[in-house]
């Protein structure tokens, strides 16, 4: 596997000028800037807009709280200023001492809550600048980082949350772990500022980016491993996938298939902005995947659009040059041809709940926790209870990518402990929980995300509530649904992949999309555009009602809104965008 990438045949000249933050990573001596400085600086609860995009590569956005924004402008004051930590997770896998510590963090530097991400990673929300450094070092002293969890590199990679449920599980988690630590950021700008000093790495060489080089990538970049039939990861939404591949037996690791060219982000009417399903590239043998994974890398990083930022995914990269370009140029860097992809299926993209037994006598508890929030509330105290559990678990914790949380690697003689907690707390009814609800997910959205147009955290539990109202009437309250919701078009909760899915267009008003495969491998188009609140129900009411009847066997929510007309795909823009290219699909016959 190669360690250094392959020297690149050189891209053409740029005819537009870079972006601006092009010249703010080429300036920063390897992602140091002016932070510390502006660290110090006590006059403000903030930092330099430099600063703010250089600590994205250190895991950390500036944030203020948007809900104060005008009650403090009118006061004559600063914005309520505060930071978002992200930790990154390779597969979602932490230990109970682990979050212990994280769960103190959050009552010490932060607001006093965990979020569980839709990349199986920690935020905390809520630390103001004085608490930064701590929150920062304490997360590294648990064994644990916050590098490149954001940021113009790859970020934290993904895959499905329980190695323990078999071999081949466990075979994909280690090749999820290598491929995250091969692509991590070489610069010792991190330890040096959050940490202390550069204890940790050694020698004296001058400092390189090997992978990277001085300027990073174009964009953020995003790695999945899936496990079939699971597409729990949503691996054609994603800039590069690795599709696990088993023998005859089905335990035993062949390879992967490989996906490239998958986002979600846009703009509300910029045709030129569109989300995009991942090709499937070809094959590779597990011990080709870091190279593999370093090639496509580095191509995105050499041909990727450095002059705008809204095209300088991988997605348009390959949609403006073509999937046969991109193969034989990342061939030509790792000097052998991929193979011809295999036979797989998904069949869901949802979590299991409840208990689930694994191949070495461990079972695994899977609790639905709504958008992923672990607060204590007067009606559920979740933040006392899991760490009840964590300082009772042997195991480990799995977060997986729909915001979920598995208590993993319970034996036998542990399980009665377990359960006993769960029921405690009212924490053992995942049963109980509607089938929309439990394929439900959010973004944070508002007070604290700079670019949400409306709420969608703060909202789920009612919108969700709405139409479980219209499904138990319609006789469907356990029928699997997908639902997801966003504050904005960039797609950070996935919602493009939602047989239902809800994009913030304005305060209280929503683009409805409707569709999407329950298996995560199409695409969803807008229904109907600036929705109000006051009319969701009315819109998708009768459509719920109209499936209850006419459905046919099996046939799932997405499908059926394709059958009976409410949308249709054109394969262009126009299946997002509500004033480009026309508007949505007319209504059904």
């Amino acid at each position: 596997m190669s360690s250094t990438a392959t020297p690149a045949a050189s891209p053409a000249p740029a005819a537009k000028p870079l972006a601006k933050n092009e010249g703010l990573k080429a300036s920063s001596n390897f992602l140091r800037g002016n932070i510390l400085r502006d660290l110090a600086d006590q006059s403000t609860g903030g930092i330099s807009e430099d600063s703010s995009q250089l600590t994205k590569f250190h895991g950390i956005y500036a944030q203020d709280d948007r809900d104060l924004r005008n009650q403090l402008r009118r006061e004559g004051k600063e914005k309520a200023f505060s930071f978002m930590a992200r930790i990154r997770v390779p597969g979602g896998v932490c230990t109970p001492a682990q979050w212990v510590t994280l769960d103190a963090l959050a009552d010490s530097h932060a607001n006093g809550t965990l979020k569980l991400t839709t990349r199986q990673a920690f935020q905390f929300h809520g630390i103001l600048k004085g608490n930064l450094w701590g929150a920062i070092n304490a997360v590294n002293r648990a064994l644990l980082d916050t590098l490149a969890a954001c940021g113009d590199v790859n970020r934290n990679v993904m895959c499905n949350p329980n190695p323990e449920q078999s071999e081949l599980h466990a075979e994909t988690y280690r090749v999820t772990k290598a491929i995250s630590e091969h692509l991590l950021p070489r610069t010792k700008a991190y330890h040096e500022i959050w940490v202390g000093g550069d204890t940790l790495v050694a020698g004296g060489e001058p400092e390189s980016e090997p992978i990277y080089g001085a300027t990073y990538l174009p964009r953020k970049f995003k790695i999945v491993v899936a496990v079939p039939p699971s597409n729990d990861v949503d691996i054609y939404a994603h800039d590069l996938g690795f599709i696990a591949i088993p023998d005859a037996s089905g335990k035993k690791l062949l390879g992967f298939n490989i996906t490239v060219g998958g986002g979600l982000g846009m703009s509300h009417n910029q045709a030129e902005t569109f989300p995009r399903i991942a090709d499937v590239l070809g094959f590779c043998r597990v011990d080709q995947v870091t190279d593999v994974a370093e090639k496509i890398l580095t191509t995105q990083r050499d041909f990727g659009d450095r002059t705008d930022r809204k095209h300088a995914r991988l997605k348009y990269t390959i949609a403006d040059r073509g999937i046969v370009w991109f193969r034989e140029e990342v061939e030509r860097r790792l000097g052998y041809r991929l193979g011809s992809p295999r036979a797989f299926e998904f069949t869901h993209m949802g979590d299991r709940y409840g208990w689930v037994e694994g191949e070495n006598g461990t079972s695994h508890y899977t609790l639905f926790l709504m958008s992923g929030r672990i607060k204590d509330t007067a009606q559920l105290k979740l933040k006392t209870a899991l760490r009840e559990i964590a300082l009772a678990h042997k195991g480990d914790f799995r977060l997986t990518a729909n915001q979920n949380l598995i208590i993993a690697g319970v034996r036998p003689e542990e399980r009665p402990v377990i359960e006993a907690l769960l029921k405690k707390h009212g924490l053992d009814t995942a049963n109980d929980i509607s089938g929309l609800a439990r394929n439900a997910m959010s973004c944070v959205a508002l007070p604290t995300c700079g670019l949400a147009l409306a709420e969608s955290e703060r909202y789920l539990p009612e919108l969700v509530s709405l139409l479980e109202n219209e499904l138990e009437a319609a006789g469907l309250r356990h029928d699997e649904i997908t639902l997801r919701i966003t504050g904005c078009p960039n797609g950070c909760g996935r919602p493009y992949l939602a047989e239902i899915g809800f994009v913030g267009k304005s305060p209280g008003k929503y683009n409805i999309y409707l569709g999407a495969a329950f298996n995560g491998s199409r695409l969803n188009t807008l229904y109907k555009p600036n929705v109000p609140e006051t009319e969701i129900v009315a819109t998708l009411g009768p459509i719920i009602r109209r499936y209850a009847l006419e459905r046919n066997r099996g046939e799932r929510f997405g499908d059926f809104v394709h059958r009976t007309g409410y949308v249709k795909q054109t394969g262009t823009p126009s299946d997002f965008h509500d004033k480009v290219g026309g508007a949505a699909a007319a209504a059904p016959a």
